[in-house]
């Protein structure tokens, strides 16, 4: 399985990770300017490195996540979530095409709430085969 998470998490590189970790980073550099969202901006960047390696990890709702971590959410989803779920709308656009892409939409598709939303959730290693 190891072997097979890591050709998934190349070919995902190749074909969406690189260009959407891209896009987090610029949202975190953005939230870093100010001293206020630098919270944003290292929720950014943590999510990034799970957009550029997805495969064997899966994001998690923290269970001591409350009020603080919605009022962030909402302030994230005005700042740059929105952005970035266009962003994975539309590169799995072009992966839906061919059909070797197809799964690797699917995960574009199933990656649009964390960007909406990252605060209050973890990244946590994927006890199967795929992160759910």
């Amino acid at each position: 399985m190891t072997l097979l998470r890591f050709v998934l998490n190349v070919l995902w590189l190749v074909f969406a990770g690189f260009w959407m970790a891209v896009g987090y980073l610029l949202a975190g550099i953005i939230c870093c300017i100010l001293i206020v969202t630098i919270p944003f901006g290292i929720a950014s960047f943590r999510i990034a490195a799970y957009v550029l390696w997805p495969f064997g990890r899966e994001v998690v709702a923290r269970p001591d996540a409350g009020v603080p971590s919605v009022v962030g959410n909402v302030i994230w989803f005005i700042v740059a979530g929105w952005w970035l779920a266009l962003g994975h709308l539309f590169t799995s656009i072009p992966l839906f095409v061919s059909i070797i892409g197809i799964p690797f939409g699917w995960a574009n598709l199933k990656l649009i709430p964390v960007s909406l939303m990252p605060l209050g959730r973890e990244i946590v290693p994927s006890d199967g085969a795929f992160a759910r």
